[in-house]
């Protein structure tokens, strides 16, 4: 995992173009290279406003784009709280070969190491049976059911303490 690069628009473009990506993403994939443009600005500007940011995952054997996974400061999601949250989203081809699993691990290990945070969320939605267990895999406790974008999620949290005993 690294910071994004300009030369991985291409690769956020296929990532958020593709349908399956966006099933429980509220199914608005991206129609142009430009919206992934702003999706890069987006990322940086996380980087440059909390210090952190989603990172760029990429395949060693091939240097390959994977997609992207890491924490952000986020408000929006839960409008109740303001957290760092653990996300992440691969290319279909990069689907249930642990990627996931093992960038969301390195990326809790950086918050809480690195970052000295005390707690990280996520969310998923209901009936993303892979992301839901991704969370649950790496340490990350059920808390409650929501709603976000009119759609039913599942929250999630861990501490330091707990992800520390695991």
């Amino acid at each position: 995992m690294r910071d994004v690069r300009e030369q991985d628009i291409p690769g956020l473009y296929e990532l958020d173009a593709d349908s399956a990506v966006h099933q429980y993403l509220g199914k608005r994939p991206i129609m142009s290279i430009e919206e992934a443009v702003e999706t890069y600005h987006y990322i940086k500007g996380q980087y440059k406003a909390h210090g952190i940011g989603r990172w760029a995952v990429i395949e060693r054997a091939s240097d390959s784009f994977v997609g992207w996974c890491g924490l952000k400061y986020e408000r929006q999601v839960r409008e109740d709280m303001d957290y760092y949250d653990l996300g992440y989203r691969l290319r279909k081809p990069f689907w249930n070969k642990g990627f996931a699993t093992e960038a969301a691990a390195a990326s809790l290990k950086y918050g809480f190491q690195t970052m000295k945070l005390r707690e990280i969320y996520a969310g998923a939605h209901a009936e993303n049976i892979g992301s839901n267990k991704v969370l649950q895999k790496v340490g990350l406790r059920f808390i409650e059911p929501f709603e976000y974008d009119h759609m039913p999620h599942n929250w999630y949290g861990v501490t330091k303490s707990e992800w520390e005993k695991e």
